[in-house]
């Protein structure tokens, strides 16, 4: 064994088990992931609050390189900002950078639809299924921020279902930033139809009815902008 590895016992264990510790600590940063996200959404972490990676990593119970993969993750999607010298903080958007999101995803979301109407779907529809009945069992236990965040995700795996993972990848960076602007400016009452809204989407797809589905599409996103610009975003 090198003198190295005798003064660094952390790194002979880490050398020998490469493998296995990266997959439990991804294992780890995808379980604590939707728990930030959530605490976020529910605003138990306030829009546009400073926190550190100790303060988090105390909270939910893990380390620091744990916290920091997750607020990479959520930096990545632009719901925290990261800057060096600053303490992480939770984004804002405003009026009009919500616009300009909800106008990208209209544009990305109706051709997204259409072209998952023309893929064979039948092993994609039970995972469409279970998202928005996770969805639906959240809001009726008032679980808001796991309700927004399962809405978002039933909009990436829908994308999945089309087969174009350029526009799913765009796709990926507008739905994370959409949630944040519902969870701080929507009224509780609003997102209780989205589910099924989403169920109807996901019977037009079923069906392969491309007309259908992107008109019930851009009528989802409709009510999402109005319900957002005539709540408490509209002044902000």
């Amino acid at each position: 064994m090198s003198s190295y590895a005798l003064k660094n016992p952390v790194f002979s264990i880490s050398a020998a088990l490469p493998l296995r510790r990266q997959s439990e600590k991804k294992r780890c940063v995808d379980d604590i992931y939707p728990q930030i996200f959530d605490a976020i959404l529910e605003q138990r972490i306030a829009p546009a609050s400073r926190f550190t990676e100790e303060s988090l990593g105390q909270a939910f119970g893990v380390s620091r390189s744990i916290i920091r993969e997750v607020l990479a993750r959520l930096s990545h999607q632009q719901v925290v900002i990261l800057r060096p010298n600053h303490r992480p903080q939770v984004a804002a958007p405003d009026a009009e950078q919500t616009r300009q999101i909800l106008h990208a995803r209209r544009l990305t979301e109706t051709t997204l639809v259409r072209l998952a109407c023309q893929q064979p779907t039948s092993r994609h529809l039970p995972q469409l299924r279970e998202l928005i009945d996770r969805e639906r069992r959240c809001i009726e236990q008032n679980q808001r921020g796991s309700a927004i965040r399962l809405s978002g995700e039933f909009h990436l795996q829908l994308a999945q279902v089309a087969g174009n993972a350029p526009l799913a990848q765009f796709l990926g960076s507008l739905v994370p930033l959409t949630s944040l602007a519902i969870a701080c400016y929507e009224e509780q009452s609003c997102s209780h139809c989205a589910w099924q809204e989403h169920a109807a989407i996901v019977e037009a797809v079923e069906r392969g009815d491309a007309k259908a589905a992107e008109g019930l599409m851009t009528l989802h996103l409709d009510h999402i902008e109005e319900k957002l610009l005539n709540s408490g975003l509209a002044s902000s």
